[in-house]
C-alpha cells in the first residue's frame, strides 16, 4: 500500500515538472518576439568626397600699409591726427621742429643778401668803368677785370640763394605729410616726443581690408588662388555671423615654416585692421564620413548617435565625435566606421 502511494507521488512530481517546463518554453518565443526591428530612417555610413577645411590664423590688414617717417631730427611739435581718422594723400598730420633749423636759415639769408649786394656793387663798377672805356679813360685790362667781378659776385649770390634754399627745404622736411589716402592705423609718438630721422609718427592703412593668411608649410602646397575662405567673431558683429571670400594672392617663400596669402572678404570694416582672428581655409578635396544634423544628439557636452546592431533588432547610443561642417552636418571623426547603420533619434527611442 505504501509502495502505491510513493509511485503516485513521484507520478505527480514528474507532471509537476513537466508543466513548468512547458511553460519556460512558451515564455522564451513571447520573448524573441517583442526584440521588434527599429523602425525609421536609417543611413550606412559611406566615404563621401568633401572640401578639406583647415582652420589658420590670420590678421585683417590692408594690402599696404603707408608709414609716415620723420625725415630730420627734432620735437614733434604738432600732431593733427588720431587713430581712425581718415586722411587724404599729402595731406600734413604733423610737423617737427628743429630750433638749429631756424638759426641756419636766418644764418643763410643772411649770406645771400650780403651776396646780393656783393653783385648789385660789381654791377655798377663794371657800367660805371664800361662807360670810361668807351670814352677812352680805363684801358681795355680794367674793364676786362670788372667784367670778371661781376660773374664771381653774381656766381657768390647764386651759390648764397641755392644755400638758403637748401636750409629753407629741409626745415620744409619737417611738415610730416601722409604717403597715401587712408585710414590712420596707430600714432605710437605723443606730441611733445623728441624724434629722429625714420621714426615711424602714424600708420596708415592704404587700401581695401584683406585678411592676411598664416598658413602652415604643409598646407600651403595646397593653397591657391581662388579657394574659398571664411571667418567669424568679428568686432562689433554676432559671434555666430560669418563672412566669406576668397583667396587673391600667395606670397611668394616661406619663412620659419608658414607661407602667407591674402584673402579679400566683402564685408569687412577698415576699423576692424589689427583684428587677429581664425580663418577656415579650403585646402583640398578629401573623403571623410558625412552625417546629416537630424542623426546627432547632444547632451552634457556630448553627441551621440544611434547604433543600429549587426542583427538589425537593436539601436543603442553611442558617443561620437564630430566638426560641424560649413553646409550643414557633422563630419564623424571618431565612434563610428563606414559601414555601420545609423537610425534617426526619434524613431529608434519610439521602437525602443
Amino acid at each position: 500500500m505504501a509502495l502505491k502511494m510513493t509511485r503516485a507521488r513521484a507520478v505527480a512530481l514528474l507532471a509537476v515538472a513537466g508543466a513548468l517546463a512547458a511553460c519556460g518554453t512558451d515564455e522564451q518565443p513571447a520573448q524573441e518576439t517583442a526584440a521588434v526591428a527599429p523602425t525609421g530612417e536609417r543611413l550606412t555610413l559611406q566615404p563621401a568626397r568633401i572640401a578639406d577645411v583647415a582652420e589658420v590664423g590670420a590678421t585683417i590688414t590692408t594690402r599696404d600699409m603707408a608709414e609716415a617717417r620723420a625725415r630730420i631730427p627734432g620735437i614733434l611739435s604738432e600732431l593733427r591726427v588720431r587713430e581712425g581718422d581718415q586722411v587724404a594723400a599729402g595731406q600734413t598730420i604733423a610737423r617737427i621742429t628743429d630750433t638749429r633749423l631756424g638759426q641756419e636759415q636766418s644764418a643763410a639769408a643772411a649770406m645771400a643778401a650780403a651776396a646780393e649786394a656783393g653783385a648789385a656793387r660789381a654791377r655798377a663798377d663794371y657800367e660805371r668803368i664800361a662807360f670810361l672805356h668807351a670814352n677812352g679813360v680805363y684801358a681795355k685790362a680794367r674793364l676786362d677785370e670788372a667784367t670778371a667781378a661781376v660773374k664771381a659776385a653774381e656766381a657768390q649770390r647764386d651759390a648764397a640763394r641755392a644755400q638758403a634754399g637748401a636750409v629753407g627745404a629741409v626745415a620744409g622736411q619737417g611738415a610730416i605729410v601722409a604717403p597715401a589716402a587712408g585710414r590712420v592705423l596707430r600714432t605710437d609718438i605723443p606730441q611733445g616726443s623728441a624724434v629722429a630721422p625714420g621714426m615711424v609718427i602714424a600708420t596708415i592703412t592704404a587700401g581695401p581690408p584683406v585678411v592676411r593668411l598664416d598658413v602652415p608649410e604643409a598646407l600651403g602646397r595646397s593653397l591657391a588662388p581662388g579657394a574659398a575662405v571664411g571667418v567669424a567673431g568679428l568686432a562689433g558683429r554676432p559671434a555666430d555671423a560669418s563672412f566669406e571670400g576668397r583667396v587673391t594672392k600667395v606670397y611668394p617663400g616661406i619663412s620659419g615654416g608658414r607661407l602667407t596669402a591674402d584673402a579679400e572678404i566683402p564685408g569687412i570694416s577698415p576699423m576692424l585692421v589689427g583684428q587677429r582672428v581664425t580663418a577656415s581655409v579650403d585646402v583640398g578635396i578629401r573623403e571623410a564620413l558625412v552625417v546629416p544634423e537630424r542623426f546627432i544628439t547632444r547632451r552634457f557636452g556630448l553627441h551621440f548617435a544611434t547604433l543600429l546592431s549587426a542583427d538589425g533588432k537593436r539601436a543603442s547610443e553611442v558617443p561620437v565625435e564630430v566638426r560641424p561642417l560649413p553646409g550643414g552636418g557633422f563630419e564623424l571623426l571618431s565612434g563610428l566606421k563606414a559601414g555601420d547603420v545609423l537610425v534617426a533619434p526619434a524613431a529608434a527611442g519610439a521602437a525602443q
